[in-house]
């Protein structure tokens, strides 16, 4: 008898070794594979929002606004709004850089390049802080928005305090190296400063 007390026995420790031992993988390898989901959702959606814009397919680059966007602004505005600057630049390609997911909310610290027409010709990048709000499963970039992205930040405070929005950097390709903007037109207005002065 004692002996199948011993094999039922160790029976149940192997039984509850083996399901604490799948408990504990699924704890540490479910919620990485969730949120490496997330991170790749969130990566595709802001590709594909910059390949809208890219292709001038700004009927679909509407649909990929937070509602709240597209309650303050109609498609037809925002269409005719990015039809009339269209000519003044062209898109080569983005960098993603990290994304960070909490919940419903996403962020990435993006960089785009491209090649300015007017005003004036040359090889130019943006860098920007890019929110994303899903809705209804999908994913929705509110970049440069400010009206979407300060409530949606005043709503969330923890996750603003972590990721506090950002003013978009401008550069342009100079004797080989990236120049900030704001660093020339300061420097302008100073030697037109020296120049009236």
């Amino acid at each position: 008898m004692s002996n199948k007390r011993e094999v039922a026995r160790t029976s149940r420790l192997l039984v509850t070794a083996l399901f604490f031992t799948i408990t504990c993988s699924l704890i540490g390898f479910v919620a990485p594979v969730r949120a490496a989901s997330d991170e790749s959702d969130v990566r595709g959606a802001i590709e594909s929002a910059f390949e809208q814009l890219r292709s001038g397919n700004y009927d679909a680059l509407y649909d990929v606004l937070p509602t709240t966007s597209q309650r303050r602004l109609s498609r037809e505005r925002f269409t005719r709004a990015l039809e009339r600057t269209k000519n003044m630049y062209e898109l080569e390609r983005l960098e993603i850089g990290a994304v960070h997911v909490t919940g419903d909310l996403a962020v990435a610290d993006s960089v785009v390049y491209g090649r300015a027409r007017a005003p004036f010709e040359g090889e130019g990048k943006i860098v920007v802080r890019q929110y994303l709000v899903r809705e209804q499963g999908r994913w929705r970039v509110t970049t440069g928005d400010r009206a979407a992205i300060s409530p949606l930040l005043a709503a969330n405070p923890a996750f603003a305090k972590r990721y506090p929005p950002t003013q978009p950097r401008l550069y342009v390709k100079r004797d080989g190296r990236w120049v900030d903007i704001s660093t020339m037109i300061k420097n302008a207005r100073r030697q037109a400063a020296k120049r009236s002065g």
